[in-house]
């Protein structure tokens, strides 16, 4: 058997780049040490915005570590995209105090991807024991709830073995099947969804637009300072809150630079609107997008048709655009389910959350099981 120790760190600094990545893998740059960092030392993710650091590390007896997850003490529930406020306003209205609460997640990044992380040479029983230590803290530390979104099956499975609660989503991911061109892609639709996909194109290159796709050293920080400005119009039309800071658009190329794929549009050569991307090793992850023009088509080109483009060029598998938008399903990008896992300390504030995920997961089952009729693709296909 062996003997976890537990360590908590208020920074990501804290823990040596190296002992995180590698319990990290290189497949997905949210869950890496530089994003993290990028977040933190930026001020996007700490005090300002209400998202404490409370990294775990489990190590065994020598003091190497096999496992980590990037958690913080939250006393709200925003920049998550898995909502729990109606649980927090039942609680709290019935005399409990539901934050603060501990979340296992990427702050303000709703991709799925690994949140316990485990080293590939860690002995039997990590995993579980990560989870173990995560309830203890939370129960040592009298928090009502904790919180682990976006994670993998994997990491549900695991989760729900130890009786936390199961919750569903739905998100939008195009896949490529060996695609050599974007026009071997329309060659899956239907007719009528493939001559839309080509009207549309044809409208945003000939709207008097430049595209450019930049990566890595070819970003400036005048790219930046127009994407930033783009990133702020699109938080102002949403009534929404702009937790990064313009810093983290730096370190973000800094740190990640050989992940960064930012496509952008330029109007009399000065730069209207942007999508933001960070490539992994097999997927294409869209991020933010904004713009400070409004052009045809501007949208989908930008952000989907030269994601695709970008995917296919690469050999990459698939692109992730996110949540919501329906829209998505005509351009190729179908509907995939999403995880998350829930501990709920009060025993009342339990079953109304387990009965309310009962109902809820099999309403999202349906849906996903509907938004599939949509589908652009040949039926022959």
């Amino acid at each position: 058997m062996t003997e976890w120790i537990l360590s908590l760190h208020d920074a990501i600094s804290g823990i040596p780049a190296s002992d995180w990545d590698a319990c990290a893998g290189q497949d997905n740059p949210f869950v890496s040490h530089a994003f993290l960092s990028a977040l933190e030392d930026s001020g996007s993710a700490g005090p300002r915005t209400g998202w404490l650091p409370r990294h775990m590390c489990l190590s065994d007896g020598t003091g190497k570590i096999y496992a980590v997850a990037a958690a913080w003490l939250k006393s709200h529930s925003f920049g998550e995209y898995v909502f729990d406020h109606g649980w927090a306003r039942a609680f709290e209205q019935a005399g409990g105090q539901y934050y603060p609460k501990l979340q296992i997640a990427i702050p303000f990044s709703p991709v799925p991807g690994p949140r316990l992380l485990i080293h590939p040479d860690a002995p039997a029983g990590a995993r579980d024991a990560l989870i173990q230590a995560i309830s203890q803290y939370m129960e040592e530390m009298n928090l009502s709830s904790a919180h682990v979104t976006f994670c993998t099956e994997q990491d549900q499975s695991a989760l729900h073995r130890a009786e936390w609660l199961e919750r569903l989503g739905i998100q939008y991911h195009w896949s490529n099947h060996h695609f050599r061109t974007f026009d071997d892609f329309l060659e899956t639709l239907s007719s009528r969804k493939r001559k839309s996909i080509r009207r549309e194109r044809k409208a945003a290159l000939e709207s008097g637009l430049e595209f450019r796709t930049l990566c890595g050293a070819d970003i400036t920080e005048a790219h930046w300072d127009a994407f930033f400005g783009f990133y702020h119009a699109t938080v102002d039309r949403k009534w929404g809150q702009a937790y990064l800071t313009r810093r983290f658009f730096s370190l973000l190329g800094a740190y990640l630079e050989k992940n960064v794929v930012l496509m952008m549009a330029f109007h009399n050569g000065r730069p209207v609107a942007g999508a933001l991307n960070l490539a992994g090793t097999d997927t294409l992850y869209g991020r933010n997008w904004g713009c400070s023009e409004e052009h045809p088509f501007l949208h989908f080109e930008l952000c989907y048709y030269r994601a695709i483009d970008f995917a296919i060029e690469h050999g990459l598998s698939r692109v992730e655009a996110g949540a919501q938008g329906e829209h998505k399903i005509q351009r190729g990008y179908l509907p995939v389910l999403t995880r998350s896992a829930h501990l709920i300390a009060h025993p009342g504030l339990r079953d109304a959350v387990s009965g309310f995920l009962d109902q809820e997961r099999a309403a999202i089952l349906e849906e996903a099981e509907a938004l599939l009729a949509f589908s652009p693709f040949r039926k022959d296909g």
